[in-house]
């Protein structure tokens, strides 16, 4: 059945009523019609459906369905350690970071120096401890069960169906902006459902045995960014050493491993440092551009050339595929058939599903282990505009120096420039006025503030408008900003919606049965990063410096020099045209009519008239993400034959 959500975990309270959750969890396709308790008669490793990790009680602490990320477990007396990540920590590294810490700021300590993206839960004196990353790509979500009380999970569709929690009409309808920041990103579309901000980590309380009478969780901030203090040799130095790790952490010791290779320098770097961890095959994969003036592919072959023709410490058998033009699906393709694997919500990457699909089928069919790509270098290392806000207090003239060669670039105008140079506008303040009914934003508009202005798309209705505006203005009353310095707080927020785009990458590759992974999310590369001077790491004369530099050695010069970057955005006005019928039909009992947030008549019209001028200044590809969410959520699970009755118990990990 489509709609599944195969890959989640969720931590339980030391209860009666925590234990008989457990059984009440979503059971995959897959596993429909037998018990979703582990057999632990058999190693766990064995156990394709849950791996289950007890309290000192004996109840279910750990549940876990990991479809290809791997679960490693340490316990001294009571307290324990989990982690849940690309690969599996040894017993000694564990061991090493859970002996000694005394509460969670040493633990945090230890975990500082663990490459890779990992979820953390720990039980330290009796209360345990859950977080994701800093980057967000790995997330936390907690929720009141009625009779176990707290619950956490990095999955919300997983509380949400425990608690029965309805949509949240307002949460949906702010999905149907094309930029959702900070702290409005966190509102989960269920209601009764809660995400912990990312740095953030979940403490739950100890349970009386036998009992849910517990206070709720408390949220305790575990990560700050560093001081922008290192030049640019150190700075870069500390990235190659964070990439390479993060690298090694998703695919050292695998034997076929495959990279998607655009051409880009973010993809042309990974597929470099992949390399560099000796697998005995290599595929790299490449997307044809319909565009005669795309200058991707011809990168994308000098770099394979580069690869087969320079020493590595190890040699790998490098292939490299090349994927027609013509075989790629434009933009929203197949639209009308429910996705497989259901999103934590609608995302705006999903009309390129198809595309992103062919591709990881492709690479899957090399034989492939493992599938990495560069998601994550434009918003770590490009640099947004803003930041020059940051520099503009304590380097007037460097930041007026640099903003110069950026206007001349952008065709800012002096007057607009220096204002917004200016301008000092709270995070609250600038929050509240967000979105706005004013026209977009032109080209030429200076981005120096704390985000991007928006208005609603003309096919929102009144109400969906309305809901909208006054979760902005409630927002706005408490909004606190991730980093007083605006430039920070922008690189910050820009990072973390990347990182929830790409997960609709991960679990189109949990569909297929391919572990799919952007190693640039990990929290030490993005620590690295900020902790260099402001003006050497972004430039309006350089591209990427920072990365340039840190991987000088590894990538051959040649490749780093490139300048230029390509757009496929031909391809998304041509997917509307070609793709008209499905459009229809996807607004032809539209979901998000239903619930009065689309007017379904005005959509239809524009699926008529796809080079239409409001086309061009509003995309869709929101509304078409919250439509085909909606599709797929209403169809998440099967219903399980007979409802599992045994408890849980500790499986060897």
């Amino acid at each position: 059945m489509p709609g599944q959500l195969r890959d989640y975990f969720v931590v339980l309270p030391d209860s009666a009523a925590g234990a008989a959750a457990a059984g009440q969890l979503p059971v995959p396709e897959a596993a429909a019609g037998r018990s979703s308790a582990p057999d632990v008669t058999r190693p766990a490793r064995e156990v394709s459906d849950t791996l289950t990790v007890a309290h000192p009680s004996g109840r279910p602490w750990v549940v876990a369905r990991p479809l290809v990320r791997k679960v490693s477990h340490l316990a001294r007396g009571e307290d324990a350690l989990v982690l849940i990540g690309p690969d599996r920590v040894p017993d000694a590294v564990l061991a090493e970071i859970l002996e000694g810490a005394r509460d969670r700021t040493g633990l945090e300590r230890r975990l500082a120096r663990l490459p890779g993206l990992y979820h953390v839960v720990a039980r330290l004196s009796g209360k345990s401890w859950i977080r994701g990353t800093a980057t967000g790509l790995r997330r936390i979500y907690h929720a009141r069960h009625p009779a176990a009380g707290t619950i956490a999970s990095d999955r919300p569709a997983v509380l949400a169906r425990l608690i029965d929690a309805p949509l949240d009409e307002s949460a949906l309808a702010l999905r149907l902006l094309d930029f959702l920041p900070h702290p409005l990103s966190r509102r989960p579309v269920w209601r009764g459902v809660h995400e912990t901000g990312a740095g953030y980590g979940l403490a739950l309380p100890v349970a009386a045995p036998g009992t849910a009478a517990v206070p709720g969780p408390t949220e305790h901030r575990w990560w700050e960014p560093p001081p922008g203090e290192l030049p640019l040799a150190e700075g870069a130095r500390r990235v190659g050493e964070a990439i390479t790790a993060s690298v090694r952490a998703h695919v050292g010791g695998r034997d076929r491993i495959s990279c998607e290779l655009s051409g880009g320098l973010d993809s042309t770097v990974l597929a470099f440092a992949a390399r560099e961890t000796g697998p005995a095959s290599l595929s790299l994969l490449t997307v044809a551009a319909r565009d005669r003036y795309s200058e991707d592919e011809s990168w994308a072959r000098r770099a394979v050339e580069a690869a087969r023709n320079t020493a590595a410490r190890t040699a790998p058998a490098v292939d490299h595929h090349v994927i027609p033009a013509a075989d790629a699906p434009y933009f929203y393709a197949d639209l009308t058939s429910t996705a497989a694997e259901l999103n934590d919500e609608p995302l705006p990457v999903a009309p390129g599903r198809a595309r992103a699909e062919l591709l990881l089928g492709r690479a899957r069919a090399t034989g492939s282990r493992y599938h990495l790509t560069g998601y994550g270098g434009d918003e770590i290392f490009l640099g947004l505009p803003h930041a020059y806000q940051d520099l503009f207090h304590g380097n007037p003239f460097t930041a007026w120096s640099h903003l110069g060669g950026l206007r001349h670039q952008l065709g800012w105008p002096l007057l607009p420039t220096l204002k917004a140079l200016l301008d000092r506008s709270t995070f609250p303040r600038w929050l509240a006025g967000a979105v706005t009914a004013a026209p977009q934003p032109v080209a030429r508009t200076p981005l120096l503030s704390w985000g991007v202005r928006q208005s609603p798309h003309p096919w929102l209705t009144g109400h969906a408008k309305t809901l909208i505006a006054e979760e902005f203005r409630a927002a706005a009353e408490h909004a606190e900003p991730i980093d007083p310095w605006r430039g920070r707080h922008v690189d910050i927020d820009g990072v973390r919606m990347g990182a929830r785009h790409f997960q609709a990458m991960e679990d189109i590759g949990m569909t297929l049965g391919l572990p799919v992974a952007a190693p640039l999310y990990d929290d030490r590369i993005l620590e690295a990063t900020l902790a260099v001077r402001l003006p050497e790491r972004i430039s309006p004369w350089r591209y990427k410096p920072l990365l340039v530099e840190a991987m000088r050695g590894v990538v051959p010069d040649a490749l780093l020099a490139r300048t230029t970057k390509d757009h496929m955005s031909s391809d998304e006005h041509q997917g509307l045209r070609e793709h008209a019928t499905e459009l229809a039909e996807l607004w032809t009992g539209s979901r998000l009519a239903e619930h009065g947030l689309v007017d379904s008549r005005h959509l239809l019209r524009l699926a008529a008239e796809p080079f239409s001028p409001v086309l061009v200044e509003h995309s869709i590809s929101s509304t078409v993400a919250g439509e085909t969410w909606l599709r797929t959520a209403e169809n998440a699970w099967p219903t399980p034959q007979s409802a599992p009755t045994t408890t849980p118990s500790e499986a060897s990990l």
